[in-house]
């Protein structure tokens, strides 16, 4: 599932993660994965900017204008008659 053709309101300094996993705990779509002891971005266009990333990295790694992909996935859910598509309604509890 892609939110965006250009996001450009996500930024992850690589250098900052301390390895705590919580990006790829929270994150509804997998845009981080873990790697040895560090996360990184391999699913960027995935995002849908819920910025439930960055109220979670205590490093402060991660930056993102949070609102902007919820929004659209609950508008295209209505448009098409649809629930969001969103994942802020999984079982995980775990989203923005």
């Amino acid at each position: 599932m892609k939110y965006f053709k250009d996001n450009d309101t996500l930024t992850f300094i690589e250098s900052k993660c301390i390895g705590c996993t919580l990006c790829t705990d929270v994150c509804p779509h997998g845009v981080f994965e873990m790697r040895g002891k560090k996360a990184y971005l391999v699913k960027e266009k995935s995002c849908m900017e819920c910025g439930a990333c960055e109220k979670n990295c205590p490093a402060g790694a991660i930056k993102v204008k949070s609102g902007v992909g919820c929004a659209a996935a609950i508008i295209t859910g209505l448009l098409r008659g649809t629930e969001p598509t969103c994942d802020c309604s999984s079982s995980s509890g775990k989203c923005c």
